[in-house]
This record gives structure tokens, sequence and C-alpha cells, in this order.
């Protein structure tokens, strides 16, 4: 009969526990996963441009803003754009440049275009032509007022009709003074009426530094900045019903007696969209413009006030679209191999998560984005040039664009010996694993 041994108990039981634990430890640390790499996400160096930039008059007031996406050059019959879900409100759109001074100039006849938006605001045309306007006397009376002023008019009669399609074509084309107080009158029922309803709709778009009191910009109180104005031809240049009689200018001709006084430099890939003078404001200009770069168009818009004779303004035009000319190019928005996060390892191991597939965008000058949404999958492992996320950032127009990001270099199993002399976080991976 054995008589019992403590000892050799002992002996077995620490054996037991050994032989269990090197049996558990080995395989948990040898083939359990990894802890994850921890991400610090950076921001990539800003790209600087080395374009040319806009070059506007010192004198008077000028701006140029972005108009919309840049298209394929094979859709960009003309320079009118359709607004879309991407296009930013105009209170929105940071020009590109601004020129001369800050405050805010007679406009001369842009501030028919606002008398437009205006009123298709108040009265909008859905049928293309929009309803008959019967003219009355005061109509016909103010015809002969600014015929006898040698002012811009078209003649009318009382009882003639017109369309309001019409009336806006007479008012934008032909500069017509009478046919902006007329349609005034027909949409708010007197122009003091249209001023109020006017200063509403020039706050309601961030339009602060313009004020109009009249319709026709023939008093020197309607003035406005170089900024808004380029925003307000933004505005127009997106407006369906006032893009659509600027582009198709012959539809307003026929029949009517009107002469297209808002063509300018249209060889050089520039739509008018207002070309006036008086004595207070000089020659001003609202203008769409356009500059083929590969295979797309860039369109942009502006505002040029107070230029004082016409070789001045077209010296300052043809050299605002050699600048456009020179500047406009295929910019980064998240440039090939940009970083925009790093990993470390607890083994030591480190990498960059960078963008694998660039992308661009046709525009003047470096494209500023926002704030970059980078997402990225737990690994501990992983090959040069995997996909590990992507990265999304919004550009200047409000659109956004992704790409994935690749590994810069491989992350590594650190190997046995570092799995058997750390089992803290390799024991800490494991559960978390089973969690």
């Amino acid at each position: 009969m054995s008589r019992f041994r403590p000892g050799r108990f002992v002996g077995i039981l620490t054996g037991t526990v050994v032989i269990l634990g090197v049996g558990v430890y080995g395989p948990a640390t040898l083939l359990g996963p990894l802890p994850a790499a921890t991400m610090t996400v950076v921001t990539p160096d800003a790209v600087v441009s080395t374009l040319s930039p806009p070059v506007l008059p010192a004198a008077g007031a000028s701006a140029v803003v972005t108009l919309g996406l840049a298209r394929p050059a094979s859709d960009a019959a003309s320079t009118s754009v359709e607004a879309d879900a991407t296009t930013p409100a105009v209170e929105a759109v940071t020009p590109i440049a601004v020129g001369g001074t800050s405050e805010a100039l007679p406009m001369a006849s842009i501030a028919k275009v606002i008398t437009a938006l205006v009123v298709l605001d108040a009265k909008p045309i859905t049928d293309g032509v929009g309803p008959t306007i019967t003219l009355t006397a005061a109509d016909y009376q103010s015809y002969l007022d600014y015929s006898n002023q040698f002012s811009r008019s078209l003649p009318v009669f009382t009882g003639e009709t017109w369309t309001e399609q019409e009336m806006l074509q007479a008012m934008l084309l032909g500069s017509s003074n009478n046919h902006a107080d007329s349609l005034a009158r027909w949409a708010f029922g007197s122009v003091d009426a249209y001023a109020e309803a006017a200063t509403d709709w020039l706050a309601a778009n961030g339009l602060s530094g313009t004020r109009v009191v009249d319709a026709t910009g023939l008093d020197a109180d309607s003035v406005g900045t170089g900024t808004d104005l380029a925003r307000i031809a933004a505005l127009a240049a997106t407006d369906p019903v006032v893009s659509d009689i600027i582009a198709h200018p012959a539809s307003a001709l026929a029949g009517r007696g009107i002469d297209n006084r808002t063509e300018f430099m249209s060889d050089e890939g520039v739509t008018g969209l207002s070309n006036s003078y008086t004595d207070a404001a000089g020659l001003c200009l609202l203008f769409t413009a356009q500059v083929v770069s590969g295979d797309s168009t860039f369109v942009f818009a502006g505002a040029i006030v107070g230029e004082p004779d016409q070789d001045t303004l077209d010296a300052d035009m043809a050299a605002l679209l050699a600048s456009a000319q020179a500047g406009v190019a295929e910019l980064p928005l998240l440039a090939s191999g940009a970083a925009y996060a790093s990993f470390d390892t607890e083994w030591g191991e480190t990498a960059s998560a960078v963008v694998g597939v660039p992308k661009t965008q046709v525009g003047w000058q470096a494209v500023a984005t926002g704030a970059a949404d980078v997402t990225v999958d737990a690994f501990a492992t992983g090959r040069k040039g995997e996909t590990i996320g992507r990265v999304q950032v919004e550009t200047g127009d409000g659109s956004t664009v992704s790409s994935p990001l690749e590994l810069d270099r491989t992350i590594r199993d650190p190997g046995a010996g570092w799995r058997l002399l750390n089992p803290g976080p390799v024991i800490g991976a494991l559960i978390a694993s089973r969690s």
C-alpha cells in the first residue's frame, strides 16, 4: 500500500499546470490575433499654385467667381449654366479675385438684370413665355419720357400686349428703360414697390453691398460692390429664363425691333449679360466667360464697373482672359501619394494611408477643399499598396470627391519571439476579438 507523498503531488500538480499553461499560452500567443495598428489622422501639405492669378482693373470695382462645375468641352455650346444640387448658395460663393475698390459704385443697366431676377422670383415663367401683359397709358408715357431724354427705349402703345418673356427680352437684350419700369409696375404695382421688393430679395440672397432705388440703373443711387455684382452674374447665368434669353437673342429680335446690346467679345468666349454706360457709372459689364482646358471647359462669371472708356474696358477684359488662359488647369483635389493617416503598431512598425487614385478638377488657382473624412477598417498587418479605407473631401463648389487609401509600406507580423515575450497585447487582442 503506497503512501501519500505531498512533495510528489505538488510536483505533479505543478507539472500539469505548466503543461496546460504552455498548451494554452503557446497557441494563444503564436496563433492569436495581433493588436490593431493605432491610427492618427494627418493633414497633407496644401497644394501650392504657381498658375496665373486673375488680372483685374485697379480702378473701378470688379470681381470674378467660379460658375458651377467644369464641363466636357463638347457639351459647352454656350456659357449658360444650369443650376443643380451641387451649386452653392450665391452668398457662399467666394470670389476667385476682386479688383479695385470694395465700395459700392453706380452700376448702370446691371440694375436691369436685378429687375429681371426679382420679377421672375415674384412672377415665375413656367410655360416658356409667361402671362400676357397689356400695356397701359402709363407704359406709353414712360416710353415717350425716355425717348425725349434720349435714353434707351423701345416703342410701345397703349393697349398693346407683350408676353412676360418678350418684356424681359426687351429689357435685357435691348436695355429698354421703359420696359424695365413697365415690368416693375406690372409685377409690384409701382416702381417704388418694386424697389422695396428688390431690397428684400437682395437681403435674402446675402447681397448686402448692393442697393437699388429704381428698375433701370439710371439713378446713381442704384449701386453695387464688385463682389455682389459678380455673384449676381452667377445668379443670372444659372437662371433658366434669363440664361435662355441671353443664349438665344435671335428669338427676341424678329418683329419687335430689339437690338442686342449685351454682346461683348463673343469670339473670345465671353457672353455679355449687361453692357451699359451712364455718366455716373461709366462703362459697366456683367458677363460670363469660358476657357477650354483639355477635355473640359471652365466657366466663370464676373462684373467690371466704372471703366472710363471702351478702349480701357477692351484692354482690361483682354488681360483678364489672357490670365484665365494661363491660369486655368487640371488641379489636384486628392493628390497621388498624399497621406491622410499614419499608423503605429505595438511592435514598432509604421506606415501611412496614402491616396491611391488621384482626383483632380479643372480650376483657376489651387482648389481649396474642406476637412477630410477618413474611413479605415481596423487592421494589424498589411501589404504595401493594399486598400485599407477611403478619404472624402468637399470641393470649393460644394460637391464631394473620394479616393481609396492604400498602405505606403508593408506592416509585417512581428514573429514568434515578440509574441511570446509580449503576452499582454496578444492576449488583450484575443479577448477583444471574442467580445
